[in-house]
């Protein structure tokens, strides 16, 4: 008879949201806080007995990583839902933000987790400018306003206030995962050098809490008779065009070199 009621669930419930790609703002990955932000509000608007995140990411913006992860946790704390990240290839960097911002992580016994840290990277063509005879011309209103410029030769004084700004930002990383992981974690020197660790091992650094896979994994917490609610993000139905299509190709080829850091 109960099964006829609506308002009561007859068995366990799962959402299962996919967390796939580089993590930027709108053009520049896969995955941002406005892109995820709908369908991880439906997921625990749903009140399942969990949500899993399937997450493989190679990481990418800090504010995007750590809006993502915000979120997660306030909606997890309004709705006293337990989260379960599951993680496929990579969870590194910014992916690994997104994993610790559930309640447990879970992990293949081949996926790469970690890099907890922060890069930079750039180019440098000035060399290039003058041996074709092209004058650089740059004007500004406050010093700073023109650092590191790939056209012009590279100064001390701005790379030691861009790496000022990078210890910034992983001083915020480190915090947050000591935050979510606390006394799971070792004192491993290298836990939060950019270093990563691959299944097992990452286990045994505390930056993760088991090895396993998703139905499985939450058939042994809730039973056999689970039911799974898998939430998809739209894709629009045209082609972009234009500036559009560019940015999406931009951002395709960026992806996918932040996935070749790891192998994949």
């Amino acid at each position: 008879m109960r099964r006829w009621i609506p308002f009561l669930k007859s068995h366990p419930q799962v959402a299962v949201v996919r967390l796939q790609g580089a993590i930027g703002a709108s053009g520049r990955g896969s995955l941002s806080d406005r892109s995820v932000a709908s369908i991880l509000e439906k997921a625990f608007k749903r009140k399942p007995d969990a949500v899993a995140l399937e997450i493989n990411s190679p990481g990418g913006s800090p504010v995007q990583s750590a809006l993502i992860g915000a979120r997660i946790r306030r909606l997890a704390d309004e709705n006293d839902v337990p989260v379960y990240a599951f993680v496929e290839d990579v969870a590194a960097s910014g992916g690994y933000w997104l994993a610790s911002a559930a309640d447990e992580i879970i992990a293949d016994s081949c996926s790469i987790l970690g890099s907890i840290g922060v890069i930079s990277a750039g180019f440098g063509a000035h060399v290039f400018l003058q041996r074709q005879g092209i004058e650089r011309r740059v004007h500004t209103a406050g010093k700073s306003k023109s650092m590191l410029d790939p056209f012009r030769p590279e100064n001390e004084e701005d790379v030691a206030r861009l790496n000022r700004l990078l210890e910034q930002l992983h001083d915020q990383f480190i915090a947050h995962v000591r935050t979510r992981r606390g006394d799971k974690l070792t004192n491993n020197p290298d836990l939060f050098t950019g270093e990563v660790w691959i299944g097992q091992s990452a286990v045994d650094e505390g930056l993760a809490d088991g090895i396993g896979h998703l139905v499985p994994a939450m058939k042994d917490r809730f039973g056999d008779k689970v039911k799974f609610h898998r939430l998809e993000q739209k894709k629009p139905f045209l082609p972009r065009i234009g500036i559009q299509a560019m940015q999406g190709a931009l951002g395709e080829i960026e992806e996918r070199a932040e996935f070749a850091r790891f192998g994949l």
